[in-house]
């Protein structure tokens, strides 16, 4: 069977923060993987040309070293999601998933801190109910550095993986990538910078008892 693997990126970087290498490892499994960008700088008066055309750039970059099957940009307004008429992202969502027709979709966590994020999670599952899409047989939430460990809540939010992926094959060329994100990456004690990527691998390694590791949260899991 061949699989079909979605992963919704709120913004760019964030399939990469959160599952790099585990898409990564898709790819060299033979599967098709797909990235699905929600929001898009380029519609967005807070950026310059400047910065706008080096986005495009990275893009092209991330893609190719991916090695995606295809990149979809619903283009919707960076920091705006909740002020999107929920139709309307609906749709975009609904006719990506028609498009594919995929297997595993990879979403944010409920609980980010990031709004965005949280629309992105809720938009995804609605879309993808079992009458909707019942060709989607896995959704898996990844945990995403300076937004799911920030999404602090008195009630019992925080991110319990019950999935390890071992990654360790592929950390060099996750590294490799997210260095194209050098702009969004900050110094440590940051907590998005490189060696909070790096702690985080070893830490979630150690929890599988691999050299690094990625870990998920299952939400759905059709056999």
């Amino acid at each position: 069977m061949n699989k079909k693997v979605v992963v919704f990126a709120p913004h760019p970087d964030d399939e990469s923060l959160g599952c790099g290498g585990t898409l990564l490892k898709h790819k060299a499994l033979g599967h098709e993987v797909h990235w699905c960008i929600v929001t898009d700088m380029s519609v967005s008066d807070a950026y310059s040309l400047e910065q706008k055309k080096h986005r495009e750039d990275t893009l092209e970059q991330v893609a190719e070293l991916y090695e995606f099957d295809s990149v979809i940009n619903l283009g919707f307004q960076p920091a705006g999601l909740d002020s999107v008429p929920t139709g309307l992202l609906l749709n975009a969502l609904k006719e990506t998933l028609e498009s594919i027709k995929p297997n595993t979709l990879y979403v944010p966590y409920a609980f980010d801190v990031h709004s965005d994020h949280k629309v992105v999670y809720q938009g995804v599952i609605s879309a993808s109910k079992t009458f909707r899409a019942p060709y989607v047989s896995s959704i898996i939430c990844y945990e995403t550095l300076s937004e799911t460990d920030y999404g602090l809540s008195p009630s019992n939010t925080q991110f319990q993986p019950n999935m390890y992926v071992d990654t360790s094959d592929f950390i060099e060329k996750k590294h490799q990538i997210l260095k194209c994100y050098a702009s969004e990456m900050q110094s440590h004690p940051f907590p998005r910078s490189f060696k909070g990527v790096e702690a985080l691998e070893i830490l979630r390694g150690a929890q599988a008892f691999v050299d690094a590791a990625e870990a998920f949260v299952i939400l759905r899991q059709r056999w």
